[in-house]
């Protein structure tokens, strides 16, 4: 009998898996596994929310799997031995697994191939697993190997030819193997956001069915609202891949205005990962010269991580940051362009900080949104600043979002966003750290 495995990375699910159904296709049994890597736990990439909602995740496509008869081998170590452990054990002829765009998973791949060939295993790898078109699928006419402006990705990206979605197996045969405990491997370590929200293939497609059967529909037009928190919150699913990026742009309506302004999201997801599948670095050096000089500021950072610069727009972000583990893209930008550009902070600070406490935190989307906003990635415009009152008077206009977050001012009577001008007691809320137009 011949025995394969299908690795599991960011593609924690059974529905529109090609890693899992070309592993169930080429072998009489098939191994579902994950293995913990120690770096996720002792790392610098550690993340308490990211861990907890891992083990979320690992639990539902625990129970998926066995709904298809099979279950998910679960193990924890370095990858490249805890694979090749089990392809002895197993006698496995075939690894396969998604492709990945970050330094990590790169170098992972290689690692994996260098070992697995050793032993007479392949590796195949899948594209277009982990995004909706394979990151090498689109290239400029200028023969670059990348685009560099969104727009024309965009145009080419809307007429793409996308892979056949892949069905469930029918039946997943798994051979007598050990596997640990989701409680065992250590995923609850660190202390996590109090409200943040975690689920995994089960949950991501109820909530997935719901967005798609109406309020994908005001996308367009309420998204930036931050008051109508009218965004889908799928991003985390994304990230582990609890959802098909593939499945979810071939199920959205590009015809209705809302639809297409959300696949436009879904193209940027895609965008950033085309981008640092050819710029690894880009994930930690500027993509290209920035306008602004940055400088060494610990007390504005810390009052920026803390939610207390005294502008209500900024911290009431921050600290639904710190509760949820997540806020809003709009808040991610003004949140973003008040440190890098009027903090003038080094954006790596920012990101850093965003990918310890973001459930979503991925390295391409986290990355080259951190740089698109200081000016060193991809905006055509590098000097834009955004103006923090002139954003909370458009996009939080009778201030109800900063005054869920920001009990200090959650009392005040007239204009939230200026707090100053009410004459509020300093001990409790701090005067702004710096100047802007408009105050």
């Amino acid at each position: 009998m011949t025995a394969t495995i299908a690795l599991f990375t960011r593609d924690l699910r059974i529905h529109d898996n090609p890693v899992l159904a070309a592993a169930s296709r080429g072998g009489d049994t098939v191994v579902p596994l994950f293995v913990v890597d120690d770096s996720m736990i002792v790392g610098t990439n550690t993340s308490p929310n990211r861990l907890r909602f891992l083990a979320a995740a690992l639990g539902e496509l625990e129970d998926e799997l066995r709904g298809a008869g099979g279950r998910l081998i679960l193990r924890r170590g370095k990858v490249v031995d805890e694979v090749e452990r089990v392809v002895a054990e197993v006698g496995a002829d075939t690894v396969h697994i998604a492709a990945e765009v970050s330094h990590y998973g790169q170098r992972r791949e290689y690692a994996l191939r260098e070992r697995l060939s050793a032993r007479g295993c392949r590796l195949v790898v899948h594209g277009a697993s982990v995004t909706s078109v394979d990151t090498g699928a689109l290239r400029p006419s200028s023969g670059r190997d990348h685009f560099a402006i969104f727009s024309p990705y965009f145009r080419r990206w809307e007429e793409a030819q996308r892979r056949a979605l892949c069905g469930v197996p029918r039946r997943i045969s798994v051979p007598d193997i050990e596997s640990a405990a989701v409680a065992d491997v250590g995923l609850d370590t660190g202390t996590a956001s109090p409200q943040l929200r975690v689920g995994g293939e089960t949950t991501g497609r109820k909530l997935l069915h719901r967005w798609l059967s109406g309020p994908v529909t005001d996308y367009a037009a309420d998204n930036d609202d931050l008051t109508a928190d009218a965004t889908s919150h799928l991003s985390p699913y994304l990230h582990f891949g609890c959802l098909s990026a593939a499945e979810v742009v071939s199920r959205v309506d590009m015809s209705d205005a809302g639809g297409h302004a959300f696949a436009r999201q879904l193209a940027w997801r895609d965008f950033h990962h085309q981008l640092l599948a050819a710029r690894p670095d880009a994930a930690w050096s500027d993509y290209r010269p920035g306008p602004v000089e940055f400088r060494a500021d610990t007390e504005a950072f810390d009052a920026w991580a803390a939610g207390r610069t005294g502008f209500p727009i900024v911290d009431a972000p921050m600290r639904q940051l710190r509760a949820c583990g997540w806020m809003p893209g709009r808040a991610r930008l003004i949140t973003a362009s008040f440190l890098t550009k009027t903090l003038r902070v080094d954006w790596r600070r920012g990101a850093e900080y965003f990918r310890y406490w973001l459930v979503d935190g991925d390295v391409a989307n986290n990355q080259m949104n951190w740089q698109w906003v200081a000016g060193t990635g991809t905006d055509t415009r590098p000097n834009r600043r955004l103006n923090p009152l002139r954003q909370a008077d458009r996009f939080d206009p009778e201030g109800t979002y900063v005054r869920q977050w920001l009990p200090e001012v959650a009392e005040l009577f007239g204009d939230v966003h200026r707090p100053w001008r009410a004459g509020i007691d300093r001990p409790s809320y701090p005067p702004p750290i710096v100047e802007v137009p408009g105050m």
